[in-house]
């Protein structure tokens, strides 16, 4: 008897041993999961399913979870009141936080507008499947807008790049009537600019025809264009004409006028026949008027 006593003692110390020794471990062990994690956990709001670009969240659309407060997300909310009625301008995966960079500022309304940033303008345009880049234009990718026309002043026709790296915010069908009152699908493309581009935009759709071309959305870069013009397309050099220039008068040179001629007055030759007369006698020779010769001769 007394050494059953002595046993059921020990076993029974034993089980009070191994109950403080796996009560120490179990504080240890918690406690390192408590350090490891973060600390004590806040509640945080998720998505409970996938919420797209347009979306307003409403009670469905989210839930509340717990997470530790060093892992808290910058910008996440805890209160079912701070994201509700708010436009998703992002999208967000199930269980996925939601932040505030996801979100559309309050009071900003819902759809569309609620996805345009202050300073931005949301202008749609109306292209076809070849100028939408066979349909692939999608939200979220970027483009280039080109415009192809006849500049004023110009005979040839000219495309010039006006917008790069723009943001298309939507894309979709939508059906219009033409002139002959005949239905037809047309594609509509909504792109994100500021005022200015928003201008230049509405001008070069006016004007004459666009076309976007997709682009990478992780290339920055602007690039240089001149544009081309038909001419260049066909490997034509065009020819300008440059006025006629009027000749130019040849120069003249004045000659210094003439002294005018001074007439000359000649002297009739002496006819010795007419006043006087050779008189020979002997080796003398003497000229002698003729009236007196005459005289002496009568």
């Amino acid at each position: 008897m007394p050494m059953d006593r002595r046993f059921v003692l020990v076993v029974g110390m034993s089980l009070i041993w191994a109950l403080l020794v796996s009560g120490v471990f179990y504080r240890l062990a918690s406690g390192d999961r408590v350090s490891g994690a973060g600390g004590p956990e806040k509640p945080l709001i998720v998505a409970s399913r996938p919420l797209t670009v347009g979306a307003v969240i409403d009670k469905d659309s989210v839930k509340v979870a717990g997470v530790p407060e060093k892992l808290f997300p910058k910008g996440g909310f805890s209160r079912l009141e701070e994201v509700l009625d708010r436009g998703v301008i992002s999208n967000i995966e199930p269980d996925e936080p939601v932040v505030e960079t996801r979100l559309a500022a309050k009071g900003s309304g819902v759809g569309l507008a609620s996805m345009i940033p202050p300073g931005m303008r949301a202008i749609s345009v109306r292209v076809n499947d070849v100028v939408g880049v066979a349909g692939f234009v999608l939200p979220g990718m970027r483009v280039d807008v080109l415009v192809t026309g006849r500049p004023p002043g110009r005979d040839d026709v000219f495309t010039a790049t006006v917008l790069q790296n723009i943001t298309v915010i939507s894309a979709g069908q939508t059906t219009q009537v033409d002139a002959k009152s005949q239905p037809i699908n047309a594609q509509v493309v909504t792109l994100l600019v500021n005022p200015v581009q928003a201008e230049a935009l509405t001008l070069a759709n006016t004007e004459g025809k666009i076309q976007l071309i997709l682009r990478n959305s992780t290339d920055q870069v602007v690039a240089q264009t001149r544009g081309r013009q038909t001419s260049e397309l066909y490997a034509v050099e065009r020819q300008v004409e440059k006025p006629e220039s009027a000749p130019k008068p040849a120069a003249v040179l004045r000659k210094p006028a003439p002294e005018p001629a001074r007439p000359s007055v000649t002297l009739p030759a002496p006819n010795p026949l007419a006043d006087e007369i050779v008189v020979i006698r002997g080796n003398v020779k003497t000229l002698e008027p003729a009236s007196a010769k005459s005289a002496g001769a009568k």
